[in-house]
């Protein structure tokens, strides 16, 4: 087996396969990037080289660099990951050429397979059914325009070296394909230096069903069963689950079968996955093969127990793969919900700044549950705005959907993450949701259910009920301290009451409390409900154990009260006596400022362009400029008619959170 590795990648992936490769008694060797020199990947690992400034294209995806990091260690084989060069045959061959193993497939099918027009004409030949589309290479706008109409919309607008939603633009119309097709191509350009752009049919109602492949240079594949990922946003992942609630044993067979065949057209060896559009009537049509790691591989390791780098790697060093098809089976239920850097009340813009605390929850493996957490950050931490905004990938089992999916409620109740906005709040929400449990979803699911964008979670009175007395309870605790604090006055002792009033965003809970050694017995509008925890004040987590099961809480400092957060909801609660709560209701309410009339920078950004000028009448939905972050062109458009009276930034102009980037009269 190779004596070392070294990983030519960054953050979660890259610590994932430094887990494997300890396991498998291998030495790994990090790269990193300036901003990276203290990434939790570059602690993990035995050695690590520095590769250049933070840009990726001055570092990660330069080849020379990675090239020159082999050769300083020795490493023997080398893995990608995903993204950066994980689907680019020059780096295959540059390894090759060093007699470097590359822990993926062979050249040729890079080649093949990892460019998405040769793919699609590749699995057209071979009869694979594929969506109606364009396969040439498009010249510009005006084309793309015309190859939409004839195609008919809506059409997808792609970049042809594509992956992880970058490049990729849904249009409508003629204008949305002519603005989408120069962003795809800039951002194409940008991220993998390669702006060839081609267009599909739009299936409407569609589900995102891959298969996960796993083959050796002998001859040898298996297909490792589905993974349903159709709960996206801007065409990228959020949330992955396996096996799929949709497919029968069937259509999951065929889709197997299809897809090892496509990959053995190709002389396919090592991890890959090739992806499906599903309609409702289980139709499926091949939409591209990604030559690599998935992002979401846990889901499949967790329901089969591979684990598929360990088998990439001893498909690299050349040893025949030691599964069947007949070894593979489903056991139980998994799911994956990506913790993102993104604001979910902002549009889910990019987020960045230090990580003042990340606490995940604790991994478990026992035979009823599982949690595990890929990541590649840690407490202290900064969030770039180099690269991709994901912070862990948090995945937990069951031995049913609904046990997987309660597992995942749970766990990302206690997930803390402060000092950064996340999309935690929205990642509980959707486990909550009616259609989410009931598997009927489909890649629109964000787009139907959120479509004035998320603003947040109203819980069910029973589960406001639950928060109430526990937040009683917990506040009770703290004026008993407080009572007990040195150097009061004699005879002045405080008395700590019985009976309160919860007060979460404008409802009232009154609640009577009869405590004991061990916790709280809580009346609560006519229902007695125990409250027991080893809470203690100052602590920013709270289980309560009480009727319906534990009570997961985030709890944050406020006067008179908490910040309390659960399932997807941020609520203040405030505990008062009766009379502090009657009085509370005459206290005025602070309003905040009117910025109607400014455009403000919704994320830490890079202004691409401007599009109107000082004096220009802009109208509704009209584009006036465009923001990058993290590789994603962002077009901000006007939302109201009005007149431009000032512009304070320009091309190439660095902008933080709220900076205000033009006026209006």
């Amino acid at each position: 087996m190779f004596d070392k590795i070294l990983i030519a990648n960054r953050g979660e992936i890259a610590c994932r396969v430094i887990k494997t490769a300890q396991k498998m008694g291998i030495k790994t060797v990090a790269v990193y990037s300036d901003a990276d020199k203290h990434a939790l990947h570059v602690q993990m690992a035995d050695e690590a080289v520095n590769i250049g400034p933070p840009p990726s294209n001055q570092s990660y995806i330069v080849i020379d660099k990675i090239m020159d990091a082999v050769r300083q260690t020795g490493a023997q084989a080398v893995h990608p990951g995903y993204g950066f060069l994980s689907e680019n045959s020059k780096f295959a061959e540059a390894l090759a050429a060093e007699g470097v193993a590359f822990i993926g497939p062979p050249t040729g099918a890079i080649e093949a397979m990892g460019d998405k027009i040769t793919s699609k004409k590749l699995a057209a030949e071979a009869g694979v059914t594929t969506v109606p589309g364009y396969m040439g290479e498009i010249a510009d706008a005006d084309e793309a325009v015309k190859i939409s109409t004839e195609i008919g919309y809506p059409v997808m607008i792609k970049a042809s070296a594509g992956g992880g939603g970058k490049g990729m633009r849904v249009a409508w119309n003629d204008i949305e394909a002519r603005e989408g097709f120069q962003a795809s191509k800039n951002e194409a350009a940008s991220s993998f230096g390669d702006d060839r752009i081609f267009i599909e049919k739009f299936v409407t109602q569609p589900r995102h069903i891959e298969i996960q492949v796993l083959c050796d240079s002998h001859g040898n594949g298996v297909w490792v069963n589905e993974r349903e990922c159709s709960i996206q946003r801007r065409n990228q992942k959020v949330i992955e689950e396996a096996p799929s609630p949709f497919l029968d044993a069937a259509t999951r067979k065929a889709m197997g079968e299809e897809a090892l065949a496509l990959a053995k057209a190709v002389n396919y060896s090592s991890a890959g996955t090739v992806e499906f559009i599903v309609d409702g009537d289980r139709n499926f049509y091949f939409l591209e093969m990604n030559t690599r790691l998935q992002v979401e591989h846990p889901v499949s390791e967790l329901i089969t127990g591979i684990d598929l780098v360990e088998h990439m790697i001893r498909v690299a060093y050349g040893e025949k793969l030691s599964l069947s098809q007949d070894d593979i089976g489903i056991n139980g239920w998994a799911i994956e919900s990506r913790l993102y850097a993104e604001d979910p009340y902002r549009g889910f813009l990019p987020s960045i700044g230090r990580l003042e605390k990340y606490r995940p929850p604790a991994e478990i493996a026992t035979d009823d549950d599982i949690v595990r957490n890929d990541t590649g950050v840690y407490e202290g931490g900064e969030i770039s705005m180099y690269y991709d905004p994901m912070i862990a990938k948090l995945c937990t089992w069951g031995k049913t959907r609904a046990a997987a999916i309660d597992n995942m409620r749970n766990a990302l109740d206690a997930f803390e993450v402060e000092g950064i906005g996340h999309n935690l709040p929205f990642l509980s929400a959707v486990m909550d949701h009616p259609r989410f449990i009931s598997g009927n979803i489909t890649t629109a699911f964000i787009e139907e259910e959120y479509p004035d964008g998320f603003e947040g979670v109203t819980l069910a009175d029973d589960q406001l009920e639950r928060i109430a007395a526990a937040s009683a309870a917990m506040y009770r605790v703290a004026e008993i301290r407080r009572a007990r604090v040195s150097g009061r006055m004699d005879n002045h002792e405080r008395v700590v009451p019985d009976d309160w009033v919860v007060q979460i965003d404008g409802r009232d809970f009154p609640v009577h409390i009869e405590a004991d050694k061990t916790g709280s017995n809580v009346s609560i509008n006519g229902k007695k409900l125990r409250c027991e925890s080893n809470w203690v004040p100052g602590d920013s987590l709270a289980v309560i154990d009480m009727a319906g099961g534990p009570l997961t809480l985030k709890v944050g400092k406020l006067p008179g009260g908490f910040r309390i957060r659960n399932r997807g909801a941020d609520m203040k609660v405030f505990v008062r006596s009766p009379r502090a709560a009657e009085l509370s209701k005459h206290m005025i309410e602070k309003l905040p400022p009117d910025t109607s009339k400014l455009l403000l920078c919704p994320m830490p950004g890079l202004v691409v362009k401007v599009d109107v000028a000082v004096g220009d009448e802009v109208q509704e939905g009209q584009s006036l400029c465009t923001i990058e972050a993290m590789k994603m062109e962002n077009i901000l458009r006007a939302e109201r008619k009005g007149v431009v009276s000032k512009i304070n930034a320009g091309a190439g102009d660095s902008l933080a959170v709220d900076e205000i980037i033009m006026e209006f009269e």
